[in-house]
């Protein structure tokens, strides 16, 4: 079966959910690359001290995972099915 001849694929609510996607897997393999980075070019500074003590590897490890969190819960409330007026009295 051809992908593009999908009825999923020609929808619009599903372009934007890829889209809205795409963006955030770059902005965070973006953030990401600069830890590896980071890591093999510099890595004298992942010993300094960052915040409360930890070091910086701790503190950026700890800021990607929190990342992904919040571009998780971000995710979810961007793509949110657009709500139908009609005969369900307003529910999703």
């Amino acid at each position: 079966m051809n992908p593009s001849s999908s009825p999923i694929a020609e929808d619009p609510f599903e372009r934007r959910k890829t889209g809205i996607g795409v963006r955030m897997t770059l902005l965070y393999s973006l953030v990401y690359v600069g830890f590896v980075v980071v890591s093999v070019f510099r890595p004298q500074w992942m010993a300094a001290r960052a915040v409360l003590g930890l070091n910086l590897a701790v503190t950026y490890g700890l800021g990607l995972i929190v990342l992904a969190i919040v571009l998780a819960m971000l995710y979810n409330q961007l793509c949110r099915a657009p709500r139908r007026s009609g005969a369900e009295g307003g529910r999703q």
